[in-house]
C-alpha cells in the first residue's frame, strides 16, 4: 500500500484523522487547558499493519508539543507508541 494521505486535526470532531482508499482512521482526543488526552485510535482492518496508527499518534504528539500541551496517553496504542518512541516522553503527563 502506497499512502501519501495527510493526517488532519478535525477540531470540530476532536480527532486526528486520515482517509486512505475510502477508509477513515481516527485518533480521538479531549483537549482541556494545558493537556490533551489521547483517548482512542480506530484503524479499519484494511489499513492495519501499514503504519497508519503510528502516523495518527505522531501527528497528535507533534500537535501537543507545538501547542505546549502535556499528553495523557489513555489510548493503549498511543502508550505503546510512546514506549517505542522515547523522544515523546518529555511531554507525557506522568501523574498517577
Amino acid at each position: 500500500m502506497t499512502d501519501t494521505s495527510k493526517v488532519v486535526n478535525n477540531r470540530d470532531a476532536n480527532r486526528f484523522e486520515t482517509e486512505i482508499g475510502g477508509e477513515r482512521a481516527v485518533l480521538s482526543y479531549v483537549e482541556t487547558g494545558s493537556t490533551i488526552d489521547l483517548q482512542h485510535t480506530d484503524v479499519p482492518p484494511a489499513l492495519e499493519g501499514h503504519g497508519v496508527g503510528g502516523r495518527l499518534a505522531a501527528a497528535a504528539l507533534e500537535y501537543a508539543r507545538a501547542s505546549g500541551k502535556t499528553v495523557i496517553p489513555t489510548c493503549p496504542f498511543v502508550r505503546s507508541y510512546i514506549e517505542r518512541h522515547p523522544e515523546w516522553r518529555s511531554i507525557v503527563d506522568v501523574t498517577p
